[in-house]
Protein backbone atom coordinates (compact mmCIF):
# COMPACT_ATOMS: atom_id res chain seq x y z
CA UNK A 1 0.00 0.00 0.00
CA UNK A 2 1.46 3.75 -1.02
CA UNK A 3 1.67 5.70 2.11
CA UNK A 4 1.43 9.34 2.01
CA UNK A 5 4.19 11.56 3.31
CA UNK A 6 1.16 13.45 5.27
CA UNK A 7 0.22 9.60 6.81
CA UNK A 8 4.32 9.05 7.58
CA UNK A 9 4.78 12.05 9.07
CA UNK A 10 1.02 11.96 11.52
CA UNK A 11 2.56 8.22 12.43
CA UNK A 12 6.04 9.82 13.57
CA UNK A 13 4.23 12.85 15.15
CA UNK A 14 2.03 10.43 16.97
CA UNK A 15 4.70 7.79 18.33
CA UNK A 16 6.60 10.72 19.33
CA UNK A 17 3.70 12.50 21.38
CA UNK A 18 2.81 9.33 22.61
CA UNK A 19 7.08 8.73 24.12
CA UNK A 20 6.80 4.96 21.98
CA UNK A 21 10.16 3.76 20.59
CA UNK A 22 10.66 2.27 16.98
CA UNK A 23 9.66 -0.99 18.49
CA UNK A 24 5.98 -0.52 17.60
CA UNK A 25 3.26 -2.96 19.05
CA UNK A 26 2.40 -5.64 16.18
CA UNK A 27 -1.15 -6.83 15.85
CA UNK A 28 -2.48 -10.27 13.56
CA UNK A 29 -5.61 -10.57 12.65
CA UNK A 30 -6.66 -13.88 11.42
CA UNK A 31 -9.31 -14.53 8.15
CA UNK A 32 -9.97 -16.27 5.15
CA UNK A 33 -8.22 -15.99 1.94
CA UNK A 34 -10.10 -13.68 -0.24
CA UNK A 35 -9.84 -10.33 -1.85
CA UNK A 36 -11.82 -8.68 1.30
CA UNK A 37 -8.67 -9.77 3.33
CA UNK A 38 -6.60 -8.34 0.67
CA UNK A 39 -9.08 -5.16 1.13
CA UNK A 40 -8.48 -5.40 5.04
CA UNK A 41 -4.92 -5.27 4.73
CA UNK A 42 -4.17 -2.03 2.80
CA UNK A 43 -6.71 -0.70 5.51
CA UNK A 44 -4.25 -2.15 8.23
CA UNK A 45 -1.14 -0.77 6.26
CA UNK A 46 -3.25 2.43 6.31
CA UNK A 47 -3.95 2.34 10.15
CA UNK A 48 0.43 1.36 10.60
CA UNK A 49 1.08 4.83 9.00
CA UNK A 50 -0.81 6.76 11.23
CA UNK A 51 -0.16 5.00 14.23
CA UNK A 52 3.09 3.06 14.07
CA UNK A 53 1.65 -0.35 14.92
CA UNK A 54 1.67 -2.46 12.10
CA UNK A 55 -1.15 -5.13 12.20
CA UNK A 56 -0.72 -8.19 9.50
CA UNK A 57 -3.69 -9.94 7.82
CA UNK A 58 -3.14 -13.73 7.80
CA UNK A 59 -4.93 -15.65 5.44
CA UNK A 60 -6.00 -19.63 4.97
CA UNK A 61 -7.94 -21.11 2.56
CA UNK A 62 -11.53 -21.01 3.40
CA UNK A 63 -11.51 -25.03 3.43
CA UNK A 64 -9.34 -24.50 6.23
CA UNK A 65 -10.17 -21.55 7.94
CA UNK A 66 -12.65 -22.88 10.47
CA UNK A 67 -10.30 -25.85 11.43
CA UNK A 68 -6.96 -23.76 11.62
CA UNK A 69 -8.88 -21.02 14.04
CA UNK A 70 -10.27 -23.87 16.89
CA UNK A 71 -7.21 -25.65 16.93
CA UNK A 72 -5.61 -22.14 17.55
CA UNK A 73 -8.24 -21.57 20.07
CA UNK A 74 -8.83 -24.49 21.34
CA UNK A 75 -5.24 -24.46 22.64
CA UNK A 76 -5.31 -21.08 23.93
CA UNK A 77 -2.69 -19.76 21.64
CA UNK A 78 -1.46 -16.70 21.20
CA UNK A 79 -0.68 -16.33 17.74
CA UNK A 80 -3.80 -13.93 16.17
CA UNK A 81 -4.49 -11.04 18.41
CA UNK A 82 -8.37 -10.71 16.31
CA UNK A 83 -10.32 -13.00 13.88
CA UNK A 84 -12.71 -12.28 11.45
CA UNK A 85 -14.91 -15.10 11.96
CA UNK A 86 -18.04 -16.27 10.70
CA UNK A 87 -21.30 -15.92 11.79
CA UNK A 88 -21.89 -18.87 13.01
CA UNK A 89 -19.09 -18.94 15.08
CA UNK A 90 -20.02 -16.99 17.84
CA UNK A 91 -21.89 -19.42 19.48
CA UNK A 92 -18.78 -21.52 20.11
CA UNK A 93 -16.30 -19.55 20.24
CA UNK A 94 -17.59 -16.75 23.18
CA UNK A 95 -19.24 -19.95 25.14
CA UNK A 96 -15.99 -21.72 25.18
CA UNK A 97 -14.01 -18.46 26.41
CA UNK A 98 -12.46 -17.71 22.91
CA UNK A 99 -14.02 -14.38 22.21
CA UNK A 100 -13.42 -11.14 24.54
CA UNK A 101 -16.69 -9.40 25.20
CA UNK A 102 -16.98 -6.42 23.82
CA UNK A 103 -20.35 -5.32 25.44
CA UNK A 104 -19.34 -2.31 26.94
CA UNK A 105 -16.87 -1.61 23.53
CA UNK A 106 -20.45 -1.32 21.86
CA UNK A 107 -22.22 0.84 24.78
CA UNK A 108 -19.58 3.26 24.64
CA UNK A 109 -19.81 3.66 21.04
CA UNK A 110 -23.27 3.37 20.67
CA UNK A 111 -22.19 0.75 17.92
CA UNK A 112 -26.28 -0.90 17.83
CA UNK A 113 -26.94 2.27 16.31
CA UNK A 114 -24.19 3.18 13.97
CA UNK A 115 -24.32 -0.32 12.49
CA UNK A 116 -27.10 -1.80 10.50
CA UNK A 117 -29.51 -3.09 12.64
CA UNK A 118 -29.54 -6.72 11.24
CA UNK A 119 -25.63 -6.56 11.34
CA UNK A 120 -25.30 -6.18 14.99
CA UNK A 121 -28.16 -9.63 15.28
CA UNK A 122 -26.27 -11.40 13.25
CA UNK A 123 -22.46 -11.17 13.62
CA UNK A 124 -22.40 -9.63 17.05
CA UNK A 125 -24.94 -10.48 19.66
CA UNK A 126 -25.09 -13.96 20.97
CA UNK A 127 -27.37 -15.12 22.58
CA UNK A 128 -30.01 -13.91 20.68
CA UNK A 129 -31.54 -10.92 22.75
CA UNK A 130 -28.86 -11.05 25.35
CA UNK A 131 -27.77 -7.79 24.66
CA UNK A 132 -24.21 -9.19 25.34
CA UNK A 133 -22.19 -8.68 21.70
CA UNK A 134 -18.42 -10.27 20.83
CA UNK A 135 -17.94 -9.10 17.65
CA UNK A 136 -17.57 -5.88 15.23
CA UNK A 137 -19.79 -5.94 12.17
CA UNK A 138 -16.96 -5.93 9.73
CA UNK A 139 -17.41 -7.32 6.32
CA UNK A 140 -21.34 -7.50 6.08
CA UNK A 141 -22.15 -9.82 3.35
CA UNK A 142 -25.55 -12.05 2.05
CA UNK A 143 -26.98 -13.01 -0.60
CA UNK A 144 -28.03 -11.93 -4.07
CA UNK A 145 -28.48 -12.22 -7.48
CA UNK A 146 -26.58 -11.05 -10.96
CA UNK A 147 -28.69 -11.35 -14.59
CA UNK A 148 -27.80 -10.97 -18.00
CA UNK A 149 -29.32 -7.56 -18.96
CA UNK A 150 -28.79 -8.18 -22.77
CA UNK A 151 -31.13 -11.41 -22.83
CA UNK A 152 -33.32 -9.15 -21.02
CA UNK A 153 -33.47 -6.43 -22.69
CA UNK A 154 -33.72 -8.69 -26.30
CA UNK A 155 -36.76 -6.12 -27.85
CA UNK A 156 -37.85 -10.04 -29.16
CA UNK A 157 -37.23 -11.78 -25.59
CA UNK A 158 -39.27 -8.65 -24.17
CA UNK A 159 -42.04 -9.54 -26.33
CA UNK A 160 -42.14 -12.97 -26.39
CA UNK A 161 -42.14 -13.19 -22.63
CA UNK A 162 -45.01 -10.65 -21.92
CA UNK A 163 -47.24 -12.32 -24.56
CA UNK A 164 -46.50 -15.79 -22.53
CA UNK A 165 -46.67 -14.54 -19.22
CA UNK A 166 -48.75 -11.42 -19.70
CA UNK A 167 -46.55 -8.38 -17.71
CA UNK A 168 -43.28 -7.37 -19.16
CA UNK A 169 -39.99 -9.17 -18.67
CA UNK A 170 -37.74 -7.21 -16.04
CA UNK A 171 -35.40 -7.93 -13.07
CA UNK A 172 -37.90 -10.46 -10.64
CA UNK A 173 -39.74 -8.24 -7.93
CA UNK A 174 -41.28 -11.43 -6.32
CA UNK A 175 -39.82 -15.04 -6.52
CA UNK A 176 -43.09 -16.29 -8.93
CA UNK A 177 -41.60 -13.92 -11.52
CA UNK A 178 -38.12 -15.07 -11.09
CA UNK A 179 -39.39 -18.97 -11.25
CA UNK A 180 -41.62 -17.72 -15.07
CA UNK A 181 -38.38 -15.72 -15.85
CA UNK A 182 -35.91 -18.98 -15.21
CA UNK A 183 -38.52 -21.45 -17.04
CA UNK A 184 -38.74 -18.71 -19.84
CA UNK A 185 -35.15 -18.43 -20.60
CA UNK A 186 -34.06 -22.15 -19.73
CA UNK A 187 -33.45 -23.93 -23.44
CA UNK A 188 -31.35 -26.66 -23.13
CA UNK A 189 -31.34 -27.24 -27.20
CA UNK A 190 -29.97 -23.84 -27.06
CA UNK A 191 -27.18 -24.57 -24.15
CA UNK A 192 -29.06 -21.75 -22.72
CA UNK A 193 -30.36 -22.27 -18.92
CA UNK A 194 -32.92 -20.19 -16.93
CA UNK A 195 -30.96 -19.89 -13.49
CA UNK A 196 -28.06 -20.96 -11.38
CA UNK A 197 -28.88 -21.61 -7.83
CA UNK A 198 -26.73 -22.72 -5.06
CA UNK A 199 -26.59 -26.83 -4.61
CA UNK A 200 -23.43 -27.43 -2.68
CA UNK A 201 -23.98 -29.60 0.19
CA UNK A 202 -20.63 -29.93 1.70
CA UNK A 203 -20.62 -26.66 4.04
CA UNK A 204 -23.54 -24.00 3.83
CA UNK A 205 -24.17 -23.81 0.11
CA UNK A 206 -27.16 -25.09 -0.32
CA UNK A 207 -28.49 -24.03 2.42
CA UNK A 208 -27.80 -20.42 2.02
CA UNK A 209 -30.01 -20.76 -0.98
CA UNK A 210 -32.76 -22.62 0.57
CA UNK A 211 -32.65 -19.79 3.69
CA UNK A 212 -33.13 -16.84 0.79
CA UNK A 213 -36.88 -18.52 -0.20
CA UNK A 214 -37.68 -19.32 3.23
CA UNK A 215 -36.98 -16.44 4.51
CA UNK A 216 -38.49 -14.29 1.75
CA UNK A 217 -41.90 -16.81 2.24
CA UNK A 218 -42.43 -15.81 5.85
CA UNK A 219 -41.12 -18.77 7.40
CA UNK A 220 -38.05 -19.33 9.48
CA UNK A 221 -35.76 -21.95 11.16
CA UNK A 222 -36.94 -21.91 14.69
CA UNK A 223 -37.17 -19.60 17.93
CA UNK A 224 -33.59 -19.06 18.50
CA UNK A 225 -33.93 -18.61 22.14
CA UNK A 226 -36.46 -21.59 22.99
CA UNK A 227 -34.87 -23.89 20.20
CA UNK A 228 -38.28 -24.57 19.23
CA UNK A 229 -38.61 -26.46 15.96
CA UNK A 230 -41.76 -28.33 15.76
CA UNK A 231 -44.06 -26.13 13.44
CA UNK A 232 -41.52 -23.68 12.62
CA UNK A 233 -38.86 -25.45 10.21
CA UNK A 234 -41.57 -27.93 8.97
CA UNK A 235 -44.47 -25.00 8.38
CA UNK A 236 -46.52 -24.73 5.10
CA UNK A 237 -44.59 -21.64 4.54
CA UNK A 238 -41.22 -23.30 4.42
CA UNK A 239 -42.24 -26.21 2.45
CA UNK A 240 -43.67 -24.08 -0.51
CA UNK A 241 -40.27 -22.63 -0.16
CA UNK A 242 -38.71 -25.43 -0.77
CA UNK A 243 -41.05 -27.07 -3.16
CA UNK A 244 -40.30 -23.59 -5.46
CA UNK A 245 -36.61 -24.46 -5.29
CA UNK A 246 -36.85 -27.61 -6.71
CA UNK A 247 -38.58 -25.91 -9.39
CA UNK A 248 -36.04 -23.36 -9.51
CA UNK A 249 -33.40 -26.42 -9.86
CA UNK A 250 -35.42 -28.02 -12.85
CA UNK A 251 -34.45 -24.87 -14.66
CA UNK A 252 -30.44 -25.08 -13.80
CA UNK A 253 -27.54 -26.10 -16.70
CA UNK A 254 -26.68 -29.81 -16.72
CA UNK A 255 -24.84 -31.06 -13.54
CA UNK A 256 -25.82 -28.22 -11.70
CA UNK A 257 -25.81 -30.59 -8.21
CA UNK A 258 -22.57 -29.63 -6.35
CA UNK A 259 -22.72 -26.14 -6.95
CA UNK A 260 -21.49 -22.88 -5.21
CA UNK A 261 -20.23 -19.19 -5.70
CA UNK A 262 -17.45 -19.97 -8.53
CA UNK A 263 -19.95 -22.34 -10.50
CA UNK A 264 -22.43 -19.70 -10.10
CA UNK A 265 -20.28 -16.84 -11.30
CA UNK A 266 -19.68 -19.08 -14.16
CA UNK A 267 -22.80 -19.38 -14.99
CA UNK A 268 -22.46 -15.28 -16.32
CA UNK A 269 -19.47 -15.57 -17.38
CA UNK A 270 -19.63 -18.24 -19.49
CA UNK A 271 -23.13 -17.84 -20.99
CA UNK A 272 -25.09 -20.33 -19.61
CA UNK A 273 -28.04 -18.70 -17.33
CA UNK A 274 -30.30 -15.70 -17.31
CA UNK A 275 -29.83 -15.12 -13.35
CA UNK A 276 -27.62 -16.10 -11.01
CA UNK A 277 -27.58 -16.35 -6.93
CA UNK A 278 -24.21 -15.57 -5.23
CA UNK A 279 -22.93 -13.64 -1.99
CA UNK A 280 -22.44 -9.69 -2.95
CA UNK A 281 -18.71 -10.82 -2.07
CA UNK A 282 -17.80 -12.52 -5.49
CA UNK A 283 -19.66 -9.47 -8.00
CA UNK A 284 -16.56 -7.52 -8.26
CA UNK A 285 -14.92 -9.97 -10.87
CA UNK A 286 -18.64 -9.64 -12.48
CA UNK A 287 -18.29 -6.34 -13.40
CA UNK A 288 -14.26 -6.88 -14.46
CA UNK A 289 -14.13 -7.14 -18.07
CA UNK A 290 -10.63 -9.24 -17.60
CA UNK A 291 -13.11 -11.60 -15.59
CA UNK A 292 -16.17 -11.28 -16.96
CA UNK A 293 -16.40 -10.75 -20.96
CA UNK A 294 -20.17 -10.08 -20.17
CA UNK A 295 -19.26 -7.31 -17.55
CA UNK A 296 -20.89 -4.50 -19.84
CA UNK A 297 -24.16 -6.39 -19.87
CA UNK A 298 -24.40 -7.69 -16.31
CA UNK A 299 -26.90 -6.42 -14.09
CA UNK A 300 -27.70 -7.20 -9.88
CA UNK A 301 -30.69 -7.13 -8.00
CA UNK A 302 -31.60 -8.27 -4.42
CA UNK A 303 -33.28 -11.34 -3.65
CA UNK A 304 -37.34 -11.08 -4.40
CA UNK A 305 -39.82 -10.89 -2.02
CA UNK A 306 -42.14 -14.32 -1.23
CA UNK A 307 -45.89 -14.22 -1.84
CA UNK A 308 -46.86 -11.74 0.86
CA UNK A 309 -44.26 -9.57 0.76
CA UNK A 310 -41.80 -10.45 2.52
CA UNK A 311 -38.08 -10.02 1.61
CA UNK A 312 -34.95 -11.03 3.12
CA UNK A 313 -32.04 -12.97 2.67
CA UNK A 314 -29.57 -15.25 3.40
CA UNK A 315 -26.54 -13.33 5.47
CA UNK A 316 -22.85 -13.88 4.89
CA UNK A 317 -20.29 -12.18 6.21
CA UNK A 318 -18.37 -11.94 9.36
CA UNK A 319 -17.57 -9.49 12.39
CA UNK A 320 -14.14 -9.05 13.78
CA UNK A 321 -13.33 -10.22 17.80
CA UNK A 322 -10.72 -9.66 19.98
CA UNK A 323 -9.30 -13.26 20.99
CA UNK A 324 -8.96 -13.48 24.90
CA UNK A 325 -5.73 -15.23 24.26
CA UNK A 326 -4.21 -12.74 22.97
CA UNK A 327 -1.09 -10.70 24.45
CA UNK A 328 -2.18 -7.36 22.89
CA UNK A 329 -5.95 -7.18 23.95
CA UNK A 330 -5.24 -3.37 24.47
CA UNK A 331 -3.75 -2.20 21.42
CA UNK A 332 -6.35 -4.78 19.48
CA UNK A 333 -9.29 -2.24 21.14
CA UNK A 334 -7.51 0.84 19.90
CA UNK A 335 -7.53 -0.70 16.47
CA UNK A 336 -11.17 -1.14 16.76
CA UNK A 337 -12.16 2.56 18.02
CA UNK A 338 -10.40 3.39 14.56
CA UNK A 339 -12.01 0.63 12.13
CA UNK A 340 -15.58 1.76 13.49
CA UNK A 341 -15.24 5.83 12.84
CA UNK A 342 -17.12 7.03 9.70
CA UNK A 343 -14.24 8.11 7.94
CA UNK A 344 -12.82 4.39 8.44
CA UNK A 345 -15.87 2.84 7.26
CA UNK A 346 -15.84 5.19 4.53
CA UNK A 347 -13.12 4.16 3.38
CA UNK A 348 -13.13 0.40 3.98
CA UNK A 349 -16.08 0.70 1.43
CA UNK A 350 -14.09 2.41 -0.95
CA UNK A 351 -11.24 -0.44 -0.74
CA UNK A 352 -13.63 -2.85 -1.37
CA UNK A 353 -14.75 -3.86 1.71
CA UNK A 354 -18.63 -4.06 2.38
CA UNK A 355 -19.33 -1.90 5.13
CA UNK A 356 -22.25 -2.84 7.57
CA UNK A 357 -22.00 1.30 8.71
CA UNK A 358 -25.34 2.52 8.51
CA UNK A 359 -24.39 5.74 7.48
CA UNK A 360 -22.47 4.57 5.26
CA UNK A 361 -24.56 2.37 3.60
CA UNK A 362 -27.48 4.73 3.30
CA UNK A 363 -25.39 7.38 1.54
CA UNK A 364 -25.93 7.70 -2.39
CA UNK A 365 -22.46 8.19 -3.01
CA UNK A 366 -21.68 4.38 -1.50
CA UNK A 367 -25.27 3.63 -3.38
CA UNK A 368 -24.08 4.42 -6.59
CA UNK A 369 -20.37 3.36 -6.47
CA UNK A 370 -20.59 0.17 -8.19
CA UNK A 371 -23.99 -1.55 -10.12
CA UNK A 372 -24.13 -4.04 -7.10
CA UNK A 373 -23.90 -1.57 -4.22
CA UNK A 374 -27.64 -0.42 -4.08
CA UNK A 375 -28.83 -4.59 -4.10
CA UNK A 376 -26.25 -4.79 -1.45
CA UNK A 377 -27.44 -1.50 0.66
CA UNK A 378 -31.06 -2.97 0.08
CA UNK A 379 -30.46 -6.65 1.29
CA UNK A 380 -27.91 -5.84 4.17
CA UNK A 381 -30.98 -4.37 6.05
CA UNK A 382 -33.36 -7.23 5.03
CA UNK A 383 -31.04 -10.38 6.28
CA UNK A 384 -31.74 -13.52 8.27
CA UNK A 385 -29.15 -16.06 9.63
CA UNK A 386 -28.53 -19.66 10.52
CA UNK A 387 -28.20 -20.73 14.30
CA UNK A 388 -25.51 -19.49 15.47
CA UNK A 389 -25.67 -22.14 18.85
CA UNK A 390 -22.03 -24.11 19.61
CA UNK A 391 -23.66 -27.09 17.27
CA UNK A 392 -24.97 -25.09 14.24
CA UNK A 393 -22.27 -27.68 12.69
CA UNK A 394 -24.28 -30.53 13.76
CA UNK A 395 -27.39 -28.52 12.45
CA UNK A 396 -26.07 -27.97 9.20
CA UNK A 397 -24.98 -31.13 8.21
CA UNK A 398 -28.21 -32.51 9.43
CA UNK A 399 -30.38 -29.54 7.02
CA UNK A 400 -28.24 -30.50 4.17
CA UNK A 401 -28.70 -34.61 4.45
CA UNK A 402 -32.27 -33.80 4.64
CA UNK A 403 -33.07 -31.55 1.76
CA UNK A 404 -30.21 -32.32 -0.68
CA UNK A 405 -31.98 -35.44 -2.05
CA UNK A 406 -34.92 -33.57 -2.34
CA UNK A 407 -33.96 -30.52 -4.55
CA UNK A 408 -31.08 -32.50 -6.86
CA UNK A 409 -33.04 -35.42 -7.11
CA UNK A 410 -36.82 -35.28 -5.96
CA UNK A 411 -36.85 -37.91 -3.40
CA UNK A 412 -39.65 -37.79 -1.32
CA UNK A 413 -41.55 -34.35 -0.64
CA UNK A 414 -40.37 -30.80 0.61
CA UNK A 415 -43.36 -31.49 3.78
CA UNK A 416 -41.20 -34.99 3.98
CA UNK A 417 -37.85 -33.21 4.14
CA UNK A 418 -38.31 -30.88 6.74
CA UNK A 419 -40.40 -33.26 9.22
CA UNK A 420 -37.27 -35.45 9.26
CA UNK A 421 -35.46 -31.94 9.95
CA UNK A 422 -37.67 -31.12 12.56
CA UNK A 423 -37.15 -34.10 14.26
CA UNK A 424 -33.41 -34.57 13.80
CA UNK A 425 -33.28 -30.55 15.23
CA UNK A 426 -34.98 -31.59 18.37
CA UNK A 427 -32.67 -34.57 18.96
CA UNK A 428 -29.71 -32.30 19.10
CA UNK A 429 -30.65 -29.92 21.10
CA UNK A 430 -32.31 -32.33 23.56
CA UNK A 431 -28.88 -33.76 23.61
CA UNK A 432 -27.12 -30.55 24.14
CA UNK A 433 -29.54 -29.53 26.82
CA UNK A 434 -31.06 -26.26 24.54
CA UNK A 435 -34.68 -26.64 25.14
CA UNK A 436 -36.71 -25.06 28.51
Amino acid sequence: MRKTMTGLLAGVGLMWACGTSAQAQELTIFWAEWDPANYLQELANEYEAQTGVKVTVETTPWADFQTKAFTEFNAKGSAYDMVVGDSQWIGAASEAGHYVDLTDFFTKHNLTQVMAPATVKYYAEYPSNSKKYWSIPAEGDAVGWSYRKDWFEDPKEMEAFKAKYGYDLAPPKTWAEMRDIAEFFHRPDQKRYGIAIYTDNSYDGLVMGVENAIFSFGGELGDYQSYKVDGIINSEKNVKALELYRELYGFTPPGWAKSFFVENNQAITENLAAMSMNYFAFFPALVNEASNPNAKVTGFFANPAGPNGEQFAALGGQGISVISYSKNQEEAMKFLEWFIKDETQKRWAELGGYTASAKVLESPEFQNATPYNKAFYETMFKVKDFWATPEYAELLIQMNQRIYPFVTAGQGTAKEALESLAADWNATFAKYGRHK
